[in-house]
């Protein structure tokens, strides 16, 4: 067996969320946010590298093209019945491999950790809603999770943008079509996708990643003509996705763009996953913001402020937006996390609004005992 093969094998075995392989190093694998060796391997050396590389690339000329143009590559891997998203990339001028192995299944909506208002909100005719977070932070599920749902439950034609296609979603009620991403694929870019989706007569159109102005521009224009847009960001809270959209423009177009960012964006979850005390257990953590009246405000505002936005979310509460310190505070009350956890996550400046949301939790916890 191909040693790629027999760590593949090993990595869904121990149930890895990703594989790392470089150049004097084992095989690695990320176990529930921890590295570990695979045992019974030799560190890998130059041929093992670019036999990898013959196995991923499979003789395809425009895959080999592109990374050794752009020195790096973006693709898919199948081995049996699992699915990878694979990243080559180049260190001290060897390959370097990150596969991410993409679950058979999906988990229920009801198991993710967030609340129903995210998946209410699907039933929007347009707009747009924002799914953030980090790398790792469970974004791609959670997205998922969404179409999944809608294909369920809703009779609508659903166009997605990946890079590369991570679940494979079978039409129910709804239409799904799902375009790979990347030279030679599908859709060349996002953005050139994005502007052909107005030709495609779909209600729901799914971008798997924002990530600069020409697919912003895009995403605004299906929205603004009627589509519901659902896409992802990189960025770690609700009020700095915001920031992150308005700076992708320069300084005169701005206030223009606050303008159609305030009555187009209806929702941002942004979410952190973080490993549980006990356990081997991911705890989900979510900052969800509702865009109402008060935080359409804070957006159109000539000076834009973060701290704003957060104030207005932390406000808006009976409305379905949940803080990050209130999510924070509700799983430390429920046990998911300890109280070091929960404060590394928020600045010391929020620790005593993070204590005294606590207490009020605690509170109420006890007098619903009674």
């Amino acid at each position: 067996m191909l040693l790629i093969e027999s760590v593949i094998k090993e990595a869904v075995l121990k149930d890895a969320s990703d594989i790392h392989l470089m150049c004097g190093l084992k095989p690695i694998l990320r176990i529930r946010r921890s590295l570990v060796e695979v045992s019974d391997t030799k560190p890998l050396d130059e041929n093992d590298l670019y036999d990898v590389y013959d196995y991923i690339v499979r003789g395809n000329v425009d895959k080999d093209n592109v990374y050794k143009q752009e020195r790096k590559l973006d693709t898919s891997l199948v081995f049996g019945d699992v699915r990878l998203r694979v990243n080559c990339s180049y260190a001290d001028d060897m390959p370097v491999f990150t596969m991410r192995i993409i679950k058979n299944e999906l988990p229920k909506y009801e198991d993710l950790g967030l609340p129903e208002i995210v998946k209410a909100m699907t039933y929007q005719p347009q707009g747009l809603i924002l799914v953030t977070g980090k790398t790792n932070s469970g974004k791609s599920t959670t997205l998922n999770c969404l179409i999944d749902d809608i294909n369920r439950k809703q009779n609508k034609k659903i166009l997605t943008l990946e890079s590369p296609v991570e679940y494979k979603h079978t039409s129910k009620k709804s239409i799904i079509v799902q375009k790979e991403v990347g030279p030679g694929k599908d859709s060349a870019t996002f953005s050139d996708g994005a502007k052909n989706a107005l030709r495609e007569d779909c209600d729901i159109l799914v971008i798997g990643e924002i990530r600069d102005k020409i697919t912003m521009e895009a995403a605004i224009d299906m929205a603004e003509s009627g589509h519901l847009v659902i896409g992802t960001l990189h960025t770690k809270s609700c009020a700095e996705t915001v920031d992150r959209m308005v700076n992708f423009y320069d300084v005169r177009d701005q206030s223009t763009v606050k303008n159609l960012l305030s009555s187009l964006l209806k929702l941002v979850v942004s979410q952190r996953l973080l490993k549980a005390p006990k356990g081997n257990e991911l705890v989900l953590v979510p900052e969800i913001m509702v865009v109402d009246n008060a935080i359409a405000a804070c957006i159109r505002k000539e000076k834009f402020s973060t701290s704003e936005i957060e104030d207005a979310i932390q406000g808006n509460l009976d409305k379905g937006s949940i803080g990050l310190v209130n999510s924070l505070a509700n799983l430390y009350v429920t046990g998911k996390l300890s109280l070091e956890q929960v404060k590394s996550q928020v600045e010391e400046k929020n620790y005593e609004t993070l204590n005294r949301t606590i207490m009020q939790l605690n509170l109420k916890k006890g007098s619903g005992a009674k």
